[in-house]
């Protein structure tokens, strides 16, 4: 749930329709700080709210731009740009030695763990995942948004499985390596 939860400010945008393009990003930007100021209040670090300040910043930019200019030419763009601004988060984090699942993973995981190899490799191949998944979907977005003329209901496909098959993944890799570990 954790993972819904973190992404919440991009479901919200992905369920509005587009013709309300700037009321979605908006309300994905306050949803997005409304998680923010969650995470402060409980004493969560920013490493623990990698994807959450980037879902503000990208919402934030987008509002503006939505509200300038409604018609914008990167108003078909938008589902493919934020799966870009999510790919370029995830690996942003991964080149730094972060990977933004450590964050999330550190809350329902023991501190004595947060440090060992086995649990930062665990969290670099859970998010490696994420980001390929953001980067398929930001191409398969851009070409949908170019070819089709934006298909609502092939955007939203294609937003849905960005984040369930990542899910999924990362619920089945988690239970397997916990497995594995109890059988050592």
């Amino acid at each position: 749930m954790t993972y819904v939860r973190t992404f919440l400010p991009w479901i919200v945008y992905a369920v509005i329709p587009s013709g309300g393009w700037k009321w979605g990003a908006l309300a994905a930007l306050v949803v997005a700080l409304v998680l923010v100021a969650m995470q402060v209040r409980a004493g969560r670090g920013a490493d623990a709210m990698i994807i959450e300040i980037g879902s503000t910043v990208f919402f934030a930019v987008l509002t503006v731009v939505a509200f300038a200019d409604p018609h914008s030419g990167l108003h078909p763009y938008s589902a493919a740009l934020a799966n870009g601004t999510l790919a370029l988060i995830a690996l942003v984090s991964l080149a730094v030695r972060r990977p933004f699942t450590l964050g999330i993973a550190k809350q329902t995981t023991p501190r004595e763990y947060w440090d060992l190899p086995a649990f930062i490799r665990v969290n670099t191949i859970i998010t490696s995942v994420w980001t390929a998944s953001f980067v398929v979907a930001a191409v398969v977005l851009a070409v949908v948004a170019d070819a089709a003329h934006g298909n609502v209901a092939a955007t939203v496909a294609v937003q849905v499985a960005a984040l369930v098959i990542p899910i999924v993944f990362t619920q089945r890799y988690v239970s397997h390596v916990q497995a594995r570990a109890q059988r050592a």
